[in-house]
């Protein structure tokens, strides 16, 4: 048994199968076009005798004449040719319409312009029945043009007093029809083999008249008359869109009835203008009314529009126009519904009662409209939804980021409500009362939405967000007192966190559903914080109830990572707040903020190797940075908490996983004796350098001890160096001799050493540093003696030294090479 569709779709289905094979068909004609082509440009080619070899083959290369392809084809220079020509013949006659018109009497203008017209016109009917086509369109568009002088022509002569506006109207609709008049008369006339597809026509075109161009013109003319008349009349602005709106209507059925395609194109160009200029000027007239019933009427125009693109994109074959018709369509009756409740309900309601009318368009699911249209409209109320959101985002960034105005002025006392807390230096939005309904709304479309769907998780995440304005936002609306909004922010804190777990519990791992919970609670908790700070009682309360909150949340492995440097964090907060309360300097504050750093190395100590022990060494580390930019103005404060922040890195380089924290402890222990030096108004070099240079060597001794293959300037080098160096530059300039001799001993013993155990670095630096401390003691001696002796003694000792050198020159060079080599041989 056969099932028949309806008579619609087995329409559709007929013109489907005709486009394919006028495709075809276009590919045949054109493959046979070049074919003719190649055999005309083979005939021209000489004999074969003269061009080709015995054989059959291409002539020798530099043998006989070889034909050349010509640079255009016969038909190209031909349509050149009549295009030309029209062009001309045309410019003649609108020339002698305008110019000569007046030297000839009523009948000698009839008579010219008729005869010419009539010629024109009928011209091209017999030259298509002799097959000349290209002839006839040139013929066929002088006579086209020729009906326009005429128009004129004729409003000169007989309706010279009518409306310019009014006439060009009705000169427009029978052009129209004339045009399609002669259109069809011709293609009845011409022969079968012309009404056909011409050569080059592009696929789709179907069974089309003999002349190309009269019914595509009349079809663009057809857009005209309406628009002109209205003009005319003094239409209204109400009346235009109107017509605008109609003719869009009309070009969009042509387009949906014509099979071929010039008339199909020109159709669909002409309703896109008129429909977007329509739609446009509906939903300017619509949303500046200023009354509803101006506003009805244009609302009334974009659901008439909204109309016409549903039953276009009902018919018509492509899914993404069908789709893009279905958008908007379903705009426009956004638009309308938002125009007229713009003028009749308060402002704060416009942007609900869109979202409503948006949200309503996700009814056509469960409708038998096509799935193209059910998408489209589906598309269009989601942009509504987002344009929704993005309206009440003013609002969501005011009430994030306006607590942060708080802390240029913290403990200025209590504000009359949250808003004034909220909203110190930040403007309120307009018509902003509705906003915790609107996030709402989306949020629970979003969740029914997406309920089973595969994007489920992703759904649920964006609707969590949403919900968390909307509740954020609403104390701020209902202008709650300062400490119910506080009191609501830390309700959001705790029920952001016990959806996250109850979200870690039933959703899949890693869920985003989760981690966006615990950002939004992260989020909240630095905003409450922030809030808190116009009271000192709220501060302390807020930051010891963040602390503890988040500290109880990390007590389970899954929130550890996040909750716990978060619990850190408040905590370095409180102990600043407890410290400012107190009365306390800055200096005394940082040891405070210590007892934090102290709290999160015991915490990472004993939660080792989980995914939490890296983010609370950071925050414990971010703590310590802050004490000691706390004590930076107090030395001694300075000095006690460096070495209590070197303590406690020692205590965490005895994890075996984190032994490299024993340099930082050096480090910090260092700093903390310099500090403690710097405050004593210690200048000796020596203090400082010694307590290097002693760990140094140690470390050194007991490294070549574990690997004797160390050199000695890796053990001993830097070590000798931060004191010997130092210490030579002080004993430089030094007018005393305690220093001078005192390192002088200590490089002699250096130098011992050295040679001792045969080790390269303290021999070479012990030995430099004493040759240079006995030059500079015996400096003043040398000074003395050069002074006494005769000016020609010094030149004369170096003329004899230089001798010396020269007849014992290669004696000198290998004691160097031996010296060399001895000093090679340490180690």
């Amino acid at each position: 048994m056969t099932n028949l569709p309806p008579p619609a779709e087995e329409l559709r289905l007929l013109d489907a199968e005709l486009r394919h094979l006028d495709m075809r068909r276009a590919a045949l004609l054109r493959r046979r076009e070049w074919l003719v082509h190649t055999l005309r440009a083979t005939a021209q080619q000489p004999a074969r005798g003269a061009g080709t070899v015995p054989g059959g083959g291409p002539p020798p290369a530099g043998g006989g004449a070889v034909a050349r392809r010509p640079e255009t084809s016969a038909p190209g220079v031909q349509n050149v040719l009549l295009v030309l020509g029209g062009v001309l013949l045309t410019i003649a006659a609108v020339a002698f319409t305008l110019v000569s018109w007046g030297h000839l009497g009523i009948a000698g203008r009839a008579l010219v312009l008729g005869a010419l017209t009539v010629a024109a016109l009928g011209g091209p009917v017999v030259l298509l029945r002799r097959g000349l086509r290209s002839t006839a369109e040139a013929v066929a568009a002088l006579g086209t043009a020729l009906t326009v002088l005429d128009a004129y022509a004729l409003h000169e002569v007989a309706f010279a007093g009518t409306d310019g506006f009014g006439y060009a109207a009705g000169a427009s609709a029978v052009l129209a029809g004339v045009w399609t008049a002669y259109a069809v008369l011709a293609g009845a006339s011409a022969p079968t083999g012309a009404r056909g597809t011409a050569p080059g026509a592009s696929a789709g075109e179907g069974v089309r008249p003999g002349l190309r161009h009269p019914l595509p013109l009349a079809v663009a003319t057809a857009h005209l008359p309406l628009l002109l008349w209205a003009i005319a009349v003094g239409a209204g602005p109400h009346t235009v869109t109107a017509v605008l709106l109609v003719t869009a209507a009309g070009g969009t059925a042509v387009a949906l009835r014509a099979a071929w395609v010039p008339v199909r194109v020109v159709a669909v160009v002409g309703a896109l203008g008129m429909g977007l200029v329509g739609v446009l000027s509906a939903g300017w007239l619509c949303w500046s009314a200023s009354d509803p019933g101006t506003a009805a009427r244009a609302a009334a125009l974009l659901a008439g529009a909204a109309a016409v693109a549903l039953l276009a994109g009902r018919f018509v074959p492509d899914a993404d126009v069908a789709m893009g018709a279905a958008l908007t369509a379903g705009l426009c009756l956004v638009a309308g519904v938002g125009g007229v409740l713009w003028v009749a309900a308060p402002g704060e309601w416009t942007v609900p009662g869109c979202l409503a009318c948006g949200v309503a368009l996700l009814a056509v699911n469960r409708t038998a409209l096509p799935r193209t249209l059910r998408r489209g409209l589906v598309r269009a109320s989601a942009v509504v939804q987002c344009l929704a959101v993005l309206w009440s985002v003013p609002l969501v960034a005011g009430t994030v980021l306006g607590p942060s105005a708080q802390g240029a002025r913290p403990w200025s006392g209590v504000p009359g409500d949250v808003r004034d807390a909220v909203f110190t230096d930040v403007p309120w939005p307009p018509y902003a009362a509705t906003v915790p309904l609107v996030l709402a709304a989306v949020a629970a479309v979003l969740l029914v939405a997406g309920r089973n769907t595969a994007r489920r998780p992703a759904a649920t995440a964006a609707a969590l967000v949403l919900g968390w304005a909307a509740v954020l936002v609403l104390p701020v609306v209902l202008r709650l007192p300062y400490t119910a909004g506080l009191v609501a922010q830390g309700a959001v804190v705790v029920a952001a966190l016990g959806f996250a777990e109850w979200a870690d519990r039933t959703e899949p791992r890693p869920s985003p559903v989760t981690l966006t919970a615990r950002l939004l609670a992260l989020v909240t908790s630095v905003d409450l914080a922030l809030l808190s700070l116009a009271s000192e009682p709220a501060t302390i309360g807020v930051l010891a109830s963040l602390t503890a909150v988040f500290a109880a949340v990390c007590r389970r492995p899954g929130p550890a990572p996040l909750a716990a440097p978060a619990a850190l964090v408040h905590a370095t907060a409180l102990a600043c707040a407890i410290g400012a309360s107190a009365g306390w300097r800055p200096p005394q504050t940082a040891l405070l903020v210590l007892v934090v750093t102290a709290v999160a190395a015991l915490v990472a100590a004993r939660t080792s190797g989980s995914r939490a022990t890296v983010p609370v060494e950071a925050a414990g580390a971010a703590a310590g940075l802050l004490a000691l930019a706390l004590a930076v103005t107090d030395p001694p404060m300075l000095a006690l908490v460096l070495s209590l922040a070197g303590v406690l890195a020692a205590g965490t380089a005895l994890r075996p996983e984190r032994r490299p924290a024993g340099w930082a402890a050096a480090a910090l222990f260092l700093l903390a004796a310099w500090v403690r030096l710097t405050a004593w108004d210690v200048t000796t070099p020596e203090a400082y350098t010694l307590p290097v240079t002693g760990p140094a060597l140690v470390v050194g001794y007991l490294r070549r001890r574990r690997d004797p293959a160390v050199s000695s300037w890796t053990a001993y080098g830097a070590g000798l160096a931060v004191t010997l160096v130092p210490s030579l530059l002080a004993a430089w300039d030094d007018r005393h001799w305690l220093r001078p001799l005192l390192l002088g001993v200590a490089a002699l013993v250096v130098t011992l050493v050295g040679a001792r155990h045969r080790l390269q670095a303290p021999l070479v630096l012990g030995a430099g540093v004493l040759a240079l401390v006995t030059l500079h003691e015996l400096a003043p001696y040398i000074t003395q003696v050069v002074g006494a002796l005769p000016r020609w003694v010094p030149p004369a000792l170096a003329g004899l030294v230089l001798l010396v050198l020269g007849a014992t020159y290669e004696q000198r060079l290998r004691d160097a090479r031996r010296l060399r080599e001895a000093l090679g041989r340490l180690r």
